[in-house]
């Protein structure tokens, strides 16, 4: 089954298709859309209309995700990207988010992802998942992006960066919005229907 993705980041694709094997991902840049949603099913949402317009018939889906500090009020949430301003710039994300830390005990986040799913019958779907950890006192690895060096999931004692894609796409934010998204496609899709 084609499933066109609303991205233009290549580590976020190669994330979609180690997670969902059985499907032909076909990215298609929202370029020009802006996420002005408050919160991640909103910018989801947003992004998904955005390239379901242009492949009508077919499944579309968009992800918004964010990484959320429970000790900075949720910062930077839906501005993890571009949490240090513009241009996006994962090292000065990441230093930032340091800084705004420094001195702070409670280093507890947690990862979120939204999934919006646009059917070929125009109906949309909108899917959670979260992963919970904790914010370390310097980054670590060289696997990932974003806030991968940096976020320590609970039951680990090591960075998204060290543990790698594997165990990262067992456990994260994204693998399960990305289950819940497969399960609704399958409830949703009857058999010969959506090609």
């Amino acid at each position: 089954m084609t499933l066109y993705v609303a991205t233009h980041n290549a580590h976020k694709l190669e994330e979609i298709r180690g997670i969902l094997p059985g499907f032909s991902i076909v990215a298609d840049d929202p370029d020009g859309v802006e996420e002005t949603a408050p919160d991640f099913a909103g910018n989801a949402l947003i992004k998904v209309r955005a390239i379901a317009s242009r492949h009508k018939g077919a499944w579309c889906m968009a992800d918004d995700s964010g990484l959320e500090v429970a000790a900075l009020g949720g910062a930077p949430g839906v501005r993890s990207a571009r949490y240090a301003g513009e241009p996006t710039d994962t090292k000065a994300n990441n230093a930032l988010l340091l800084k705004n830390l420094e001195g702070v005990e409670n280093r507890k986040a947690n990862f979120t992802c939204a999934i919006a799913l646009a059917a070929p019958d125009g109906t949309e779907h909108v899917v959670e998942g979260k992963c919970f950890g904790a914010i370390s006192a310097s980054p670590s690895g060289s696997h990932g992006f974003g806030y991968d060096p940096l976020f320590v999931p609970d039951g680990y004692d090591k960075s998204f960066a060290e543990l790698g894609p594997d165990v990262k796409n067992a456990i994260s934010h994204r693998s399960r919005a990305l289950a819940e998204a497969k399960k609704t496609i399958e409830a949703v899709a009857r058999p010969g229907r959506d090609a």
